[in-house]
C-alpha cells in the first residue's frame, strides 16, 4: 500500500463506525450472522492496512450499549464470534506487532468473552505497532456519566480540587484517557449520525461518510478515506 500512500497525510488515530453488516446480508438473502462474519474479514483487512501505512491508533465501534437490545440469538452469536476472533487472530496480531486494548463497560460482556479479551490484551501488551482499540458495550453518554462519577469521587476523596477541573482533567477520567482523540472518523453505509460514539473525543475530528457497507470496506476504501483526509485543512477553530 505504500506506493499509494507515500504522498498522503496519515491520521495518527482513525475511529470507525462499522455499519452495514445486516444490510449487506439482507441484500444477498443471507442471515445477519453471515454479514457479521464478512464484517470480521473487513476488520482484519483494515487492521493490516492501518499498520502498513503507519496509523498509530485504530478504534472500532464493535458493540454498543444499545446493541444489547438486539434479539438474544444475534447477541449470543456476536459474542461467540468476538471470542473466536480474539482467540484465532491472536497469532496474527502478534505477527503484525498490534497491541489490543478495549473501552466500554466491559464487565457487561459474558464471562468467557471477558476472559478471552483480557487474555489477548495481555498477550499483545508489549507490542509496539498499531494500537487496536475495540469499543465493546460502549456508549459515549455512559462514558461521560462514568467520567463524571470518577471526577466527583476524586474531588470527594481530596485528590482533586474542584477549581482545578478543566477539559483536559476531565479527559483523564474517560475510558480513552490513554489515547489521543481521533483525527479521522469513518462511517460506512452512508448513515449521517455518530450513534453515541466518542461524543467528547470527536470535537475536532474530520468525518468521512461512505456509502460502502462495512463487509465491502477494505484497503482501497481505507486509502480513499485517508486521501480525502489529506485534502482537509484542519484549523481547530483558528484562522486558516
Amino acid at each position: 500500500m505504500s506506493a499509494k500512500t507515500d504522498d498522503l497525510k496519515i491520521p495518527r488515530h482513525i475511529a470507525i463506525i462499522m455499519d452495514g453488516n445486516g444490510r449487506w446480508a439482507k441484500e444477498r438473502g443471507l442471515p445477519r450472522t453471515e454479514g457479521h462474519r464478512r464484517g470480521a474479514d473487513s476488520v482484519e483487512a483494515i487492521v493490516e492496512g492501518c499498520g502498513e501505512v503507519g496509523v498509530e491508533f485504530l478504534t472500532l465501534y464493535a458493540f454498543s450499549t444499545e446493541n444489547w437490545k438486539r434479539p438474544k440469538i444475534e447477541v449470543s452469536a456476536l459474542m461467540k464470534m468476538l471470542e473466536h476472533f480474539l482467540k484465532i487472530k491472536m497469532p496474527k496480531l502478534m505477527e503484525q506487532n498490534v497491541r489490543l486494548q478495549a473501552i466500554g463497560r466491559l464487565h457487561d460482556l459474558p464471562e468467557r468473552t471477558q476472559k478471552q479479551l483480557h487474555k489477548t490484551i495481555e498477550a499483545t501488551s508489549q507490542n509496539s505497532g498499531l494500537t487496536l482499540i475495540l469499543a465493546l458495550s460502549y456508549g459515549a453518554r455512559e462514558e461521560i456519566i462514568d467520567g463524571i462519577r470518577s471526577l466527583v469521587e476524586s474531588v470527594e476523596q481530596g485528590h482533586l480540587d474542584k477549581g482545578m477541573v478543566t477539559a483536559d482533567v476531565f479527559s483523564k477520567h474517560l475510558y480513552t484517557r490513554y489515547f489521543p482523540d481521533p483525527d479521522l472518523l469513518i462511517r460506512t453505509s452512508g448513515e449521517m449520525r455518530i450513534s453515541n460514539f466518542l461524543l467528547w473525543q470527536l470535537s475536532y475530528t474530520e468525518f468521512y461518510i461512505t456509502q460502502t457497507l462495512w463487509p465491502d470496506f477494505r484497503k482501497p476504501q481505507l486509502v480513499e478515506a485517508i486521501r480525502e483526509f489529506s485534502r482537509r485543512d484542519r484549523r481547530f477553530g483558528g484562522v486558516g
